[in-house]
């Protein structure tokens, strides 16, 4: 397969899909997926980068830049409450961290309840800060219509924010150790490259029996999504899936290689960004 597409990670590297994707050196393009995991999209960030290429320096911007965006959120005197909002925030790490099928109010503070923080909760959405990615009850076309609106996730707008969010330290990605956060990291960092792409935003699927990390409506056909963080294999229900609906299209983001297994396609990770040129 071929295109006439360009993959950037901000301005560390770009990738030319002029040639077969086989052509293309998947150790050198995963490295800079690892450093984008580091580094992230703020200004600062891949500015600092392109100088130094010193993680630490990067680590410390962050830092600054979530003191700069709580210290904000505590100035804020519009008619959302500000402690609610800080709560919120600083509640993603662990609402990532669990297997929850929704975000969970009172896992912001005990008790929570939805009318406590949706206010809040549409504050960050709307101010950029938080993307909301809705369950839907069936996975057909269209998607919207299926929303359950109660049951949602949310993930922060930028991968590097994140990662220092969760206290990951940048060594455990250089070093290409497994550490706990790795799941919801590569989730966050593959819905930030499949937004935009479409007309439509991703959703994701859960019930009592299976879960699907995204669903993706491309003109009518809907696309079930798989995000691993290495080269594990699919999960049960992914499979099940796949093997009872038979989709035209279903895609597994991993460190693995491009290959197509049966109706599974693996996009390299560092490719997410070009997701709707290689369907």
């Amino acid at each position: 397969m071929s295109s006439q597409a360009t993959v950037r990670y901000g301005a560390t590297t770009e990738i030319s899909l002029k040639e077969p994707i086989a052509s293309l050196k998947p150790k050198a393009q995963t490295e800079e997926y690892n450093n984008y995991l580091i580094i992230g999209g703020m200004p600062e960030c891949v500015a600092s980068w392109i100088k130094y290429k010193d993680p630490a320096k990067i680590y410390q911007i962050q830092r600054e830049l979530i003191e700069v965006y709580e210290n904000d959120f505590s100035k804020h005197n519009g008619r959302v409450n500000s402690g609610r909002i800080l709560l919120v925030f600083r509640s993603i790490v662990s609402q990532l961290a669990k297997p929850n099928e929704k975000f969970m109010y009172g896992a912001v503070r005990e008790g929570g309840r939805a009318r406590d923080f949706e206010e809040a909760i549409e504050w960050l959405v709307s101010a950029g800060m938080l993307n909301r990615i809705y369950n839907v009850s069936k996975m057909e076309h269209p998607l919207s219509a299926f929303d359950k609106l109660e049951q949602f996730k949310l993930f922060v707008f930028d991968t590097g924010l994140l990662k220092h969010m969760a206290g990951i330290d940048n060594s455990a990605i250089l070093l290409k150790t497994d550490y706990q956060f790795k799941g919801p990291l590569t989730e966050n960092y593959v819905l930030q490259q499949l937004r935009g792409q479409f007309q439509i935003d991703p959703r994701y699927y859960s019930d009592k029996n299976s879960e699907i990390d995204f669903v993706i409506q491309s003109g009518m056909e809907i696309i079930p999504v798989e995000a691993k963080g290495g080269e594990d294999k699919s999960a049960l229900s992914f499979k099940k899936y796949i093997a009872e609906h038979k989709p035209e299209h279903a895609l597994r983001f991993s460190k693995r290689g491009y290959r197509k297994d049966g109706y599974i396609t693996n996009i390299p990770l560092y490719l997410a960004r070009k997701t709707k040129d290689l369907l």
